[in-house]
């Protein structure tokens, strides 16, 4: 795997494909800046080296050019994290873009606008990501975010570079903690799982079943393995037509020796509210009228303890509707004992977009070993898939 470590980058342009869709407030400020924080060391090794660097990227889902999604509005955050000035041209190819990058002097930053704004990005356009690759002399794909789909910048671009692109910092650094935990992990492994369908975990599953020592199931989905096992749910969230998958699922694992955990106790509730009554509940016996919305006292007890245990652990997705506060307590014990884990020597890898929004809000960030700046590229990688952006950079 060539990283921007295998390159000196003196006098060079590097074309960096970055993820810096953000989001921004009514006024066009950044709200939550980690994606750009997490491609600044990338960008000031290429700078260090006596390079200059051309940042690509897209924001949000514009029809053609708008004002709404111009990346001239996150220019004086990336100015900021850098400490750099950064330049920004109104377009990302044409005449202007290449007049802003002969200007391009070593140590200086330039930033194109939104490459959504055209058409030919999302749809993999060969001309167009040939125009972008005109514009520097290697490229960098430091993109995990979008690594998944193979669009102009993130996939077809790589191409025209055939012996000088390399993955940035932020992408190596996800590899290697996806492999870390599908390919080169110290047992026992867990993976905790959770969220609302079985059915948008059922790649994932699958996939892990032959990594994986144990699996822990927790959130919405836990309802369709309950009722599939003949337990009573009362109105909490259940995916009817996936009873059959769950009983598979279930049988799978004991074939080839992994452990499920589901919880054994809830926190019910008589809407879905953080107003409403609430109460415990054994898991399998819950009243007409009442939603589980969270794992119970007994439950986060045990969980815990297969938590202690493990040496390598996956986290993907909350064991409860931690937004709501009275429904939090199951994630949050269960932040607290893999933070504990990982402490005592464990790698833990969260990711997923609600996992990683917890792990943020409960402040765990710094008490796992990496936190996932990709949701769907994650779970694609998880379920076994080679990403375009990935498998174009290694041909």
């Amino acid at each position: 795997m060539k990283t921007i470590k295998d390159f000196n980058f003196k006098d060079q342009k590097a074309l960096i494909r970055v993820d810096f869709n953000v989001p921004l407030n009514d006024a066009f400020k950044v709200t939550e800046s980690n994606r750009i924080e997490a491609a600044k060391p990338t960008i000031m090794k290429i700078l260090n080296d006596g390079g200059s660097v051309i940042l690509m990227s897209h924001l949000g889902r514009p029809k053609g050019v708008t004002e709404k999604y111009s990346l001239k509005h996150i220019v004086y955050k990336v100015t900021e994290i850098l400490g750099i000035q950064v330049k920004f041209v109104e377009d990302c190819i044409g005449e202007k873009v290449e007049l802003a990058v002969k200007n391009l002097k070593p140590g200086e930053v330039l930033m194109l606008e939104n490459l959504r704004f055209y058409n030919e990005e999302e749809a993999g356009d060969v001309s167009f990501a040939e125009k972008l690759s005109k514009f520097g002399d290697v490229y960098v794909n430091d993109a995990f975010g979008t690594a998944h789909r193979a669009h102009a910048s993130t996939t077809i671009i790589a191409q025209f570079f055939p012996n000088n692109k390399c993955f940035g910092l932020l992408m190596a650094a996800e590899i290697e903690s996806i492999d870390k935990v599908l390919k080169n992990s110290e047992k026992p492994v867990l993976a905790i799982l959770g969220g609302a369908k079985v059915s948008s975990k059922i790649g994932i599953i699958e996939n892990i079943l032959d990594k994986v020592n144990h699996i822990i199931i927790g959130g919405g989905m836990t309802f369709t393995f309950i009722k599939a096992l003949g337990g009573k749910i009362g109105n909490s969230l259940v995916e009817d037509d996936k009873l059959e998958l769950a009983l598979e699922i279930l049988e799978k694992a004991r074939q080839k020796n992994v452990k499920i955990h589901l919880p054994i106790d809830a926190v019910i509730a008589d809407s879905f509210s953080n107003d409403a009554k609430y109460k415990i509940a054994d898991v399998n016996d819950i009243p007409d009228g009442w939603m589980g919305l969270d794992v119970g006292p007994k439950t986060n007890v045990g969980f815990s303890f297969v938590i202690a245990q493990a040496k390598t652990i996956l986290w993907n997705g909350p064991v409860g509707v931690f937004e709501m506060p009275n429904f939090a307590k199951g994630t949050i014990e269960l932040g607290n004992a893999i933070a504990d884990a990982t402490e005592d020597g464990a790698f833990s890898l969260v990711g997923g977009g609600d996992s990683v929004a917890a792990v943020k809000q409960f402040n765990f960030e710094n008490k796992v070993s990496y936190v996932s700046t990709g949701g769907g590229a994650m779970l694609e990688m998880l379920e076994g898939s080679i990403l375009p952006g990935i498998q174009a950079v290694l041909e």
